[in-house]
């Protein structure tokens, strides 16, 4: 699987609905996370799958939308943009994959400072949700 893949698979992903069984056929066993507002990375397919889950539950919708990407041989950069509770939220997911196709590492940024704090106030809520 190529990046080019990888992407086509990611928005598939996001496309579908955020079905867990998709998601987790995209992760490598040792995918790390960089959350925009959690310090550490979050390392492992478990902990990656929980906070991906979560923020395609949290971002995705009717008025998430990617606008532009970049990609370049395993890794890809997609500029993305949603409406969460009445705030504008514009984001990158810098996405990388390893030899065997699977995402190795994923990171988000987010802009602006209050689009940063409702997603943080609303992802802990889609991830307590899940730990229950």
């Amino acid at each position: 699987m190529t990046a080019h893949s990888g992407v086509a698979a990611w928005h598939a992903y996001m496309a579908g609905g955020g079905d867990p069984e998709a998601l987790k056929a995209l992760l490598a066993e040792d995918a790390v996370f960089h959350s925009p507002v959690v310090h550490s990375p979050q390392a492992g397919r478990d902990k990656v799958f929980a906070y991906l889950h979560a923020a395609s539950h949290v971002l995705g919708g009717d008025d998430f939308r990617y606008l532009r990407e970049i990609v370049d041989g395993d890794q890809a950069m997609l500029e993305f943009q949603t409406i969460l509770d009445g705030i504008q939220i514009n984001g990158v997911d810098i996405i990388r994959w390893n030899s065997d196709g699977k995402i190795s590492d994923f990171k988000v940024m987010i802009r602006p400072l209050k689009a940063i704090n409702k997603v943080w106030e609303k992802m802990g809520e889609m991830l307590a949700a899940q730990a229950r």
